[in-house]
C-alpha cells in the first residue's frame, strides 16, 4: 500500500481535529501541521463530503462522531476511495490469463490484510500515549493490531 501525501495529511488533519479542545481552523491545521493550504482545503472539502468533519463558518473544524468512531479506513476512503487497486482498478476486479490466476488471490488477501489494519484502528488509538519508543521493531512500538516484527502470527 502506498501511502498518498493526500491521505498522510488527511488522517494528520483529523488527528489534529481529535486533539484540539475546540474548533480548529484550516489556517491553524496548515501552519500547525506544515501543510499547503489548497492542498488542504482540498482534503478538509473531501472529509466534510465523507462527514467526518464539520465546517462553521468562520469558525473551523470539529469531528462530526467521537474520535473513537472513526477508523483509518474511514478517513483513506475519503480522500483516497479505495484502499487498494490493481493497475488503478479496484481489487475485487483484477482478472488474470489462467498462469497468473493466483495473483487474484494474493491481490485480494493483501487487501483484507490492510482492511483489517485499518478498519480497526480509530483516531482516539492514535492519539492515546505511546509508550517510549525503542529501536524498531522493539515491544510496544508496533503499529495496532499486527504483531512486532518476527513474532508469531495469530494465523500461521
Amino acid at each position: 500500500m502506498q501511502v498518498s501525501a493526500r491521505t498522510d495529511y488527511a488522517l494528520r488533519a483529523m488527528l489534529a481535529v481529535a486533539d484540539a479542545p475546540g474548533l480548529v481552523t484550516a489556517a491553524a491545521l496548515a501552519r500547525a501541521q506544515q501543510m499547503p493550504p489548497a492542498f488542504l482545503q482540498s482534503i478538509l472539502g473531501d472529509l466534510r463530503r465523507a462527514e467526518l468533519l464539520h465546517g462553521r463558518r468562520g469558525g473551523g473544524y470539529t469531528l462530526t462522531r467521537p474520535a473513537a468512531e472513526i477508523t483509518v479506513g474511514d478517513v483513506v476512503r475519503a480522500v483516497n476511495g479505495a484502499l487498494t487497486t490493481v493497475r488503478g482498478l479496484p481489487t475485487e476486479t483484477a482478472a488474470y490469463p489462467p498462469a497468473a490466476a493466483a495473483l487474484r488471490d494474493v491481490w485480494l488477501a493483501v487487501h483484507d490484510r490492510i482492511a483489517d489494519v485499518v478498519d480497526r484502528t480509530t483516531l482516539a488509538d492514535l492519539l492515546r500515549p505511546v509508550p517510549s519508543r525503542g529501536p524498531a521493531g522493539a515491544a510496544g512500538t508496533h503499529p495496532p493490531g499486527r504483531p512486532p516484527r518476527g513474532a508469531a502470527s495469530p494465523t500461521g
